[in-house]
Formats: structure tokens, C-alpha cells, sequence
């Protein structure tokens, strides 16, 4: 019966984050903040609450009252604007791949035993030769699982549709200036920026470092902040994965700015 029950709370909680980011969003002067997972933008939202006195209901059931909403939402005008949080998607594939399909400290055990299920592979820590099914399965099977969902190059065509309504965040960026980051995505929502030194210090609070306890690059598959770097695809995609990428979203990875061309590799 409680398993019944907090299913049910749960259920509640995001039928009405739906509703606020799609109908209340104007009127409640929510700060939304949209990403494909695994792009980085709860740990912005993190740093835009501390930055802002915003609160963020983060995994909890918001109120209707203005806070920062974070989602994996496209851009729709009637939202008035947003926030776009985008990562290059090959790393995102990679980390989709440990997220969805191993246990870690924030994803739900039940949505690792369903995408095992869709893709059972003899070893799941075998990644390089699992990927490209991985990869073919996010563009193919991901966006058609639920109304909700969309894929990597979804995202970045409708950014690229939206850019005018769009404050957009790299997450490349927030890992070498996430000062310049908070700065511009609080500027977006016209409210006052902070002074250098507690920018500063809001970056320090939210680094990698004191987070996940350890280095960037120090991987830990238990954790939902895994690894923290950028260009880790290199370490997993060969060449199938290239080629599998490259048919389902090399157009996206140009327009986004993270290849020039069709041209390039795994190393």
C-alpha cells in the first residue's frame, strides 16, 4: 500500500511540473531550463538557484510559485522562453549509456531493469561493442517510448528553430567559464547578477570536485555525476558508433558547433 501510495505522489508531482512548464509558465514567471538527460543542466540549476535566491524543487513536488523548473522539454512559444542547456551528443550518448543501464545514486532501478530489458546485452560494461545499438536505440527507440520524448537531434533542430527565445548553455562551457554561464542565463531573465566574488564562490560550492568528492575524469559508474569532463565519447566510440552517430545526428553535431564537417573520428 505506502509503494502504491508514493507511486501515486510521484505520479501527482509530474503531472503538475507538466502543467506549470507547459500552461503556467508566463504567469508564474517560471526560469525553465530544457536538456536532452544527461547534458548537465540540473548542476546549472544548482548554481542558478544559489546565484538567483530562486528556489529549485529539485525531485520534489513544486508550488505554484515562481522557482526554476528544470525539465527535458522542447521549446514551445507559448512558454515564452527558456533556458537550453546542450552538450555535445556523443558524450551524451555515453553517458546515457552508464545512466540508463547501471544502477547509480539518483536514476530509478526500475528504468535500468526496463532498458535492460530492451537491450540485453552479455556485458553491459563491454561498451565499445555495445554502443552502436545503444546509439541506434536513443535516435530510434527513446523518442518513441512515450508523447515526451525526443531525441538528441530533436533538441538541437528546435534550438535552432527557437534560438531567438533561447538562452543556450554548453555544457562545454559551464565546465571551463560557468560564471559567464549564470551570468548570461540571469541576464536572460533580466535578475540582478551577483558580484565576481560570490559568482566565484557558488562555482567552487557546485565544482565536481566537491560533489562527487574526487577529481574530474575519476570515474565512478555508482554516481549520477559520473565522470565530469568533456570528449569522453573518444574512450568508447569505434567505428561503428562514428558511422551510426553520423547517420542519425552528424547534420545536428554541425549545426550545434561541435564538428565542422562529416569528417572526424575516434581519435
Amino acid at each position: 500500500m505506502k509503494d502504491t501510495r508514493s507511486k501515486f505522489k510521484i505520479y501527482l508531482a509530474a503531472i503538475k511540473r507538466l502543467y506549470m512548464w507547459h500552461f503556467l509558465s508566463n504567469k508564474l514567471d517560471l526560469i525553465l531550463v530544457t536538456e536532452f538527460p544527461k547534458s548537465g543542466a540540473s548542476w546549472f540549476c544548482q548554481m542558478l538557484a544559489d546565484a538567483s535566491n530562486i528556489p529549485f524543487p529539485r525531485n520534489i513536488s513544486p508550488t505554484f510559485e515562481r522557482s526554476i523548473m528544470h525539465g527535458h522539454h522542447l521549446f514551445n512559444p507559448r512558454m515564452g522562453k527558456a533556458i537550453c542547456v546542450i552538450r555535445d551528443g556523443r558524450d551524451v550518448m555515453v553517458s546515457a549509456y552508464f545512466h540508463f543501464l547501471f544502477d547509480n545514486s539518483h536514476n530509478n532501478p526500475g528504468g535500468v531493469t526496463y532498458h535492460r530489458k530492451k537491450m540485453p546485452f552479455k556485458d553491459y560494461n563491454n561498451v565499445r561493442e555495445n554502443l552502436p545499438k545503444f546509439i541506434e536505440y536513443m535516435f530510434k527507440g527513446y523518442p518513441n517510448e512515450n508523447r515526451f520524448h525526443f531525441s538528441w537531434s530533436d533538441l538541437i533542430n528546435n534550438v535552432k528553430v527557437n534560438q531567438s527565445r533561447l538562452c543556450i548553455v554548453k555544457y562545454e562551457d559551464l565546465l571551463t567559464k560557468p560564471s559567464k554561464c549564470i551570468k548570461n542565463a540571469l541576464e536572460f531573465y533580466e535578475i540582478l547578477v551577483p558580484d565576481e566574488n560570490r559568482l566565484k564562490e557558488i562555482v567552487d560550492n557546485y565544482s565536481f570536485k566537491k560533489l562527487a568528492k574526487r577529481n574530474p575524469g575519476e570515474e565512478d559508474r555508482k554516481s549520477f555525476i559520473r565522470k565530469g569532463i568533456s570528449g569522453d565519447w573518444k574512450n568508447y566510440f569505434n567505428e561503428e558508433s562514428c558511422d551510426i552517430f553520423k547517420e542519425y545526428a552528424g547534420e545536428e553535431l554541425i549545426k550545434a558547433g561541435y564538428e565542422n564537417d562529416f569528417d572526424w573520428k575516434n581519435y
